[in-house]
């Protein structure tokens, strides 16, 4: 499995002789979300485990992830639901020192101080980060850094953070086809740092009291670290890249992570018939290749680069033909999918998935239907919202607009309602009756 990004095991690693053999939960236990870059502590020892595993059994070779699956295999499996369900912004006054990074009992392990496994970064640089999405809720993420000069031999404590956080986003936009499937993404300039320390990040919702933890262990190369001069080993080759939403004028590509010795500091999109670089990334695995002429095919490479320069070999290719740049309408064929995510008493949040099964780009989406149960939309994401009676119509924001043949559009919401949610049967897109799946 490739990891999002190239996570280093700094710690060492020594395989465990008999191995560890961890069964799959059919669901997850909770379901919201966690950074895929830089990885959370949780999500990096997943993905070690499963590295390390056979036939999806968990086999961590970093000591720090074996240390923590002896414990417990929940946080694994789980990696999403570090989180307190009360928090109401006391986050300070009910998390005492030396449990940041796993405030409940099920996460504790991963307080312990170590050499876990870390995100190769760079002093200074804009990143793209990437918030798995495994439930949308509204909210802010605010993310500290730790001190100079902390000490990383000891569980990380409140005072060990800078006091003002170096990143802050409200509601940062949401998209499909993440490593781990929908994801919330957004520029950061990461602080002048060096050496190993850790990203302390809050996810605080605005329509609950409830609020995620996680800390994500980095290496800052500074200007280079071990990348300057004497570095003349290139990086792996990028993986095979994959296309997501292709429109008329653009089209979202993804690609498997390179690795180097040292880290990779970024990619390059390439036009395989001119060689032309069409898109840049400072470490991100995904761009959108824009300015692209209408019916047309075109075929794309990634190449990876490390800070010494050196530049990977290319990635395979990958081919799109844009659409037609027709004014929408409405879609051949589609199909909505409506789930309930989670219930109490009086409300719940419903998440919405509207495929486009036609032949050609959709753009400017609705999607309407009608609520049986007497629920009122509260708030919602990833789409506009207007309800008149039991009518609700979802449009799309100005950055989902544009669902290519072939691909989905998400969005979600909180409602109230006087008794048991129901699902709605019938659906609309864009005034066309749409089967329900």
């Amino acid at each position: 499995m490739n990891l999002a990004r190239r996570i280093t095991l700094i710690g060492g690693a020594a395989v465990l002789a008999s191995g560890f053999a961890v069964a799959l939960p059919a669901e997850p236990a909770a379901a919201h979300g966690g950074f895929t870059f830089p990885a959370t502590r949780t999500y990096a020892c997943y993905q070690d485990g499963l590295e390390g595993g056979n036939g999806g059994s968990l086999n961590p070779q970093n000591p720090m992830c074996q240390e923590a699956l002896e414990y417990s295999s929940y946080p694994f499996w789980n990696w999403f639901g570090n989180l307190i369900s009360d928090a109401g912004d006391r986050h300070r006054e009910i998390i005492p020192n030396g449990k940041l990074c796993g405030p409940t009992e099920e996460f504790d392990a991963f307080n312990r101080p170590g050499d876990w496994p870390a995100t190769q970064v760079q002093s200074g640089d804009t990143v793209t980060f990437e918030h798995n999405a495994w439930a949308r809720h509204p909210g802010t993420f605010t993310q500290y850094i730790t001190k100079d000069g902390w000490d990383p031999s000891q569980p990380l404590g409140w005072d060990d953070l800078e006091p003002a956080p170096f990143d802050e986003v409200t509601d940062p936009p949401l998209r499909e086809g993440g490593v781990e499937g929908a994801e919330y993404y957004w520029q950061a300039t990461l602080p002048e740092k060096s050496g190993r320390h850790v990203i302390y990040s809050i996810w605080e919702r605005s329509d609950s009291p409830e609020a995620f933890y996680n800390c994500s262990d980095v290496v800052f190369d500074g200007s280079g670290g071990g990348g300057g001069e004497d570095d003349t080993q290139a990086p792996t080759a990028p993986g095979a890249p994959s296309a997501g939403a292709v429109t008329d004028g653009s089209a979202e590509l993804s690609w498997g992570a390179a690795s180097d010795d040292v880290g990779v500091t970024g990619y390059e999109v390439h036009d395989a018939a001119t060689g032309e670089v069409v898109a840049t990334t400072s470490g991100g695995t995904s761009a959108t290749v824009s300015g692209l002429q209408a019916e047309t095919s075109y075929s794309f490479y990634v190449v990876a680069l490390d800070a010494a320069g050196n530049a990977s070999s290319p990635s395979p290719e990958v081919s799109v033909t844009t659409g037609s740049g027709g004014s929408g309408g409405g879609p051949a064929e589609c199909t909505v999918d409506y789930s309930i995510a989670n219930e109490w008493s009086g409300g719940y949040t419903a998440n919405v998935s509207m495929t486009n099964e036609g032949d050609s780009a959709l753009q400017d989406w609705s999607v309407a239907w009608d609520f049986a149960d007497g629920s009122t939309v509260t708030n919602g994401w990833s789409a506009q919202f207007a309800q008149e009676g039991t009518r609700v119509t979802a449009s799309n924001t100005d950055w989902n607009g544009d669902v290519a043949a072939g691909a989905s559009v998400s969005f979600g919401f909180n409602a109230e309602n006087g008794g048991s949610a129901a699902e709605p049967t019938a659906f609309e897109v864009n005034g066309e009756t749409c089967t329900a799946s």
